[in-house]
């Protein structure tokens, strides 16, 4: 058995057209796994067919995932595209920011909507099907806030801090039923979610001065990790929040 494997597993990412999720989906792939990508624009067709131009492997959807109903939809169109579900990579979220006192009700409503419960309907789905097969693998990308906090960003903080035990409650349920649920934490990745830190020079180079490796993150920084989660190799490996920084937390 080779234990990175992926030969045969079918796989769905959310949020898979960029950043984040497109490193980890191009990971899955060359370990040898069939994907659909799902997203919440144009850009999931264009990473689909640059990922896999004769479209054997890599399908895309794009969804609206802040609506319950559209979620369920969604996720039954990737299921049929692939005749089941072994992976789960739960990855789609979005960022607000605002003084804590100025936060709208409205974004934060639209932030846990996005970041958490989705999150959980897409685990409770796959999780159907995953425990019907005594089988299945789920990957939440929580986030290095849910180890630390940040300024300005409340609803996000929230929501990471929700996803990364949502991830430890299902492995508690799941665990012994052929499902390992665990997540990964980035810690600051150079994507459009971070794009409001790259707008303030003094933070930003204090944040690569922190970080031992003296740099941002990049999505295929996230490749092997997602892999090992998602392979034979972290059978044995649940409930677990794997932080992804470059050694920032130990600092």
């Amino acid at each position: 058995m080779k234990l990175f494997d992926l030969k045969g597993k079918k796989a769905i990412v959310t949020g898979g057209g960029k950043g984040i999720g497109r490193g980890i989906a191009e990971g899955l792939y060359e370990a040898g796994a069939e994907l659909v990508l799902i997203g919440s624009s144009v850009s999931v067709h264009e990473t689909a067919k640059a990922m896999d131009p004769g479209g054997d492997r890599v399908h895309s959807i794009q969804g609206d995932l802040t609506d319950r109903e559209q979620v369920s939809q969604t996720f039954s169109k990737a299921v049929d595209l692939l005749g089941t579900i072994d992976i789960l990579v739960n990855n789609a979220g979005i960022q607000r920011v605002y003084p804590a006192e100025e936060f709208p009700m409205d974004e934060w409503d639209k932030v846990l909507q996005i970041n958490l419960t989705t999150a959980f309907q897409l685990c409770q789905l796959a999780g159907k099907i995953m425990l019907e097969k005594g089988y299945g693998k789920i990957i939440n990308i929580a986030s290095m806030n849910y180890f630390v906090t940040a300024q300005k960003i409340p609803a996000y903080v929230a929501s990471k801090a929700g996803v990364g035990q949502i991830t430890k409650a299902l492995s508690n349920e799941w665990g012994g039923r052929g499902i390992n649920v665990n997540a990964i934490a980035p810690g600051y990745f150079d994507t459009a979610l971070t794009s409001f830190i790259h707008d303030d020079p003094e933070r930003e180079k204090l944040i690569e001065s922190r970080t031992p490796m003296n740099r941002w993150g990049k999505p295929e920084d996230l490749k092997g990790a997602a892999v090992f989660l998602a392979s034979s190799a972290s059978d044995y490996v649940n409930g677990v929040v794997l932080p992804v920084d470059g050694g920032y937390l130990s600092r």
